[in-house]
């Protein structure tokens, strides 16, 4: 991505968390973080990434939530960033943080049962 393209892609990752959460009413829209937007070369199209607290039913609707306001929030964005072409937007789920809340949990996990067992005498090493 060109420093243009990063520039206008974290200008609009910060605008598209202030429009969805101060403009967007729908209350599907509950928990949402826009982790990141990635924007084509051409800076036509953009995949803004974002995280969803809730469960797998949450997370469905509040994507759907999103999808439905997506001319909404590309207008807002053509409001506020001046580009000669607003670019299409879709809105992606990010996996990475539930990703890594996943790995930090087996970890964790691990540590206590190592721990256990050098308790318990038992010994591995």
């Amino acid at each position: 991505m060109s420093l243009r393209a990063e520039r206008v892609a974290e200008q609009m990752k910060k605008e598209i968390a202030q429009i969805l959460r101060d403009k967007i009413k729908d209350p599907r829209v509950g928990f949402v973080t826009v982790t990141a937007v990635e924007l084509s070369s051409d800076l036509q199209h953009a995949k803004v990434y974002v995280s969803i607290y809730g469960d797998e039913q949450e997370k469905k609707q509040t994507l759907e939530a999103l999808a439905r306001a997506t001319g909404f929030v590309r207008r807002e964005i053509g409001r506020r960033i001046k580009l000669r072409l607003t670019p299409e937007i879709v809105f992606k789920f990010d996996e990475s943080i539930e990703h890594g809340d996943r790995i930090a949990r087996l970890l964790y996990r691990i540590k206590a049962e190592e721990a256990e067992k050098h308790e318990s005498g038992g010994s591995d090493s």
